[in-house]
């Protein structure tokens, strides 16, 4: 690594330009440090490092959705925004009688269930006095879709275990 004037490397100048944000940071010729200097003083460095922040943020997974296919005939799942969406390949009136028996398996407290000709809701708490609200909307004849929140913010391995139950009862 060359040395810059003073003693202290390129590499060394670089580190105490960012770390005090390049206002007390003397450069001594290196010119990567000059370089930062100059796109600090024209604004384009704080730009470049918010696009490269806004960049990595929106490429990595923000735990907000996570999906996964099934096996084949199985359907599909999402977790969503803290609710866990799946297809069933049952029919109606089928998947909502799998979705009852699964919250007595799983020794939940049945709150409340309206239900029409297309959608049934139930609400049901665990013990830990979280709020379950499980959706079940008519598709097809032959297909369901189950929508599974758990609290406000949603537990995704706790949904993931009810539509386990939901499906093993059907």
């Amino acid at each position: 690594m060359s040395k810059a004037a003073g003693g202290r490397t390129a590499l060394a100048e670089v580190y105490e330009f960012l770390i005090d944000g390049g206002a007390e940071t003397v450069c001594s010729g290196s010119g990567l440090c000059v370089a930062m200097t100059t796109m600090l003083k024209s604004g384009f460095l704080v730009r470049a490092l918010a696009a490269l922040v806004l960049a990595a943020a929106a490429a990595l997974p923000s735990g907000c959705l996570a999906v996964a296919a099934g096996a084949a005939g199985a359907g599909t799942v999402a977790f969503v925004r803290g609710e866990l969406a799946a297809s069933l390949d049952q029919s109606f009136d089928q998947s909502v009688r799998a979705t009852n028996r699964a919250i007595e398996d799983l020794k939940l407290a049945k709150i409340s269930e309206t239900q029409d000709a297309l959608v049934a809701t139930i609400i049901a708490r665990t013990a830990e006095d979280k709020k379950i609200e499980i959706t079940v909307s008519s598709v097809s004849a032959a297909q369901a879709k189950v929508q599974i929140r758990v609290g406000v913010f949603g537990d995704e391995a706790l949904s993931q275990r009810i539509l386990e139950k939901i499906r093993s009862n059907l």
